[in-house]
């Protein structure tokens, strides 16, 4: 059935939860924002949902899982009660009856509902829910700020704080849109990242451990005991790692076919930085800088899995959660193109672009700061004297690179602090005194303001 727009609706999502005491009756109460219908054994948490175009019904997520359908993959997790293990629509392990089956709207909710991570499908590396599906500008933002480790130095407290609202009602916001509160969404970030460590890289588990975010090795370890029923020393040896050098790291990051990575190397390749970027053979490159530390980026697609393969150099493990996160968002790897077809089709005109190029993204950027300069200099001047003059900033105030990034990438882009200060010479002057402005900005912390 579809809905008005903005019409509000519910989405029953079923979460077990186990107790060793008897059964108790059935009873009604509720739970911050969310309503809940609950006994001893299920709690069923309904949720309004706001978007018209997220139909994702008990119906939707049943076929979703008997057609193992991709378009569904990272938007719908199933938990099966007689294994506790919650799993992707994809996962190629044979069905679970439809009386043993649960469906939750994000990892977290059914990690939160005490469901572990199925080995086989690795919910680690589905791609991540839609930021616009169904949720608020503040849950937004929210999570934006939680995959740059908001909650990794300070509390929900704080995180709240910085969103202008209160912690109680930022867990009602995150209760009502993702079923999990804010905690339980970084808690299953850094899990899943440091699952994926464990199962394609080297990394010693001390370093694993540092690089997702735990504060000790112990609490690391506790965790994995608690999710996955056995330590991480055991998953690793579960795990196929491909050989990389020191430094060197690889991962395949999923996303919801189809993916025009054609049309999107298409976009960056005439606003490449030189120096900096390069768009070549179906591959793109950068360099990147974090926390001052350098390192060099490289992006192909892998059409076969559904999946980009990022090649990040760096030598600070700590930094591969935060760099991971900025390629998630700059190849826009959350989208599901399904639901942007389904609207931008009732347009004729789109409809037959559509037709043209399935899979159409939105192309981010590594830095908004680097975007914001860009934006500015195409103001004064055509797309290519920008991309020019952007790659002379970098040679005159960036920094030299410090790994080998081969003959094309040599230098960083500059930091706010550096050109807040500097002439500019050759840019022209109204565009040398905004950049001056924006760099002030950025530098005080202000909007487009991010870690790094």
């Amino acid at each position: 059935m579809r809905h008005p727009v903005g019409e509000r609706r519910r989405v029953r999502v079923r979460v077990n939860i186990r107790r060793a005491r008897g059964r108790a009756g059935w009873n009604r109460t509720s739970l911050l924002a969310g309503e809940i219908t609950f006994n001893a054994d299920r709690i069923f948490l309904l949720f309004p949902c706001a978007d018209d175009h997220v139909d994702l019904d008990e119906q939707t997520c049943e076929q979703a899982r008997l057609n193992y359908d991709a378009r569904y993959d990272g938007r719908v997790f199933i938990g099966v009660t007689t294994t506790g293990v919650y799993c992707r629509p994809i996962c190629p392990t044979p069905h679970a009856k439809r009386s043993h089956v649960q469906y939750f709207p994000t990892a977290a909710a059914a990690a939160q509902a005490g469901f572990r991570p199925c080995l086989r499908c690795r919910p680690e590396v589905a791609p991540g829910t839609p930021a616009w599906n169904g949720t608020s500008t503040t849950v937004n933002r929210g999570l934006r700020l939680i995959a740059e480790g908001a909650l990794d130095e300070a509390g929900v407290e704080r995180l709240a704080e910085r969103l202008g609202v209160t912690s109680r009602h930022l867990s009602r916001l995150f209760l009502r849109h993702l079923g999990a509160l804010p905690t339980a969404v970084a808690r299953t970030r850094r899990l899943h990242f440091a699952k994926q460590l464990i199962s394609d890289t080297n990394l010693p588990m001390t370093q694993v451990a540092l690089a997702s975010g735990f504060g000790s090795i112990r609490r690391f370890n506790d965790v994995f005991r608690q999710y996955y029923g056995r330590p991480p020393s055991e998953l690793r040896r579960l795990g196929k790692r491909p050989g990389s050098s020191e430094g060197e790291y690889v991962f395949q990051l999923a996303y919801r076919p189809p993916y025009a990575w054609n049309a999107l190397l298409a976009f960056l390749a005439p606003r490449a930085i030189p120096g900096v970027e390069a768009v070549r053979d179906g591959t793109y490159r950068r360099v990147i800088a974090l926390r001052d530390v350098h390192g060099l980026l490289e992006v192909t697609q892998r059409p076969e899995k559904h999946a980009l393969r990022v090649r990040v150099q760096l030598h600070r493990p700590e930094l591969l959660l935060q760099a991971i996160s900025r390629v998630r968002a700059m190849f826009d790897l959350n989208a599901a193109p399904e639901l942007i077809q389904q609207d931008l089709r009732r347009d004729r005109l789109l409809a037959s672009y559509l037709r043209l190029c399935p899979g159409l993204r939105l192309p981010g950027a590594w830095d908004p700061f680097e975007l914001v300069v860009h934006a500015i200099l195409a103001q004064e001047t055509s797309l290519e004297d920008s991309a020019g003059l952007m790659g002379r900033l970098a040679e005159r105030y960036g920094e030299p690179l410090t790994v080998s990034g081969g003959i094309d990438l040599a230098r960083t882009f500059p930091q706010p602090p550096t050109l807040a200060v500097s002439d500019l010479a050759g840019i022209p002057p109204a565009a040398s005194n905004m950049i001056r402005a924006a760099a002030r900005r950025r530098r005080a912390g202000g909007p487009g303001h991010a870690r790094g």
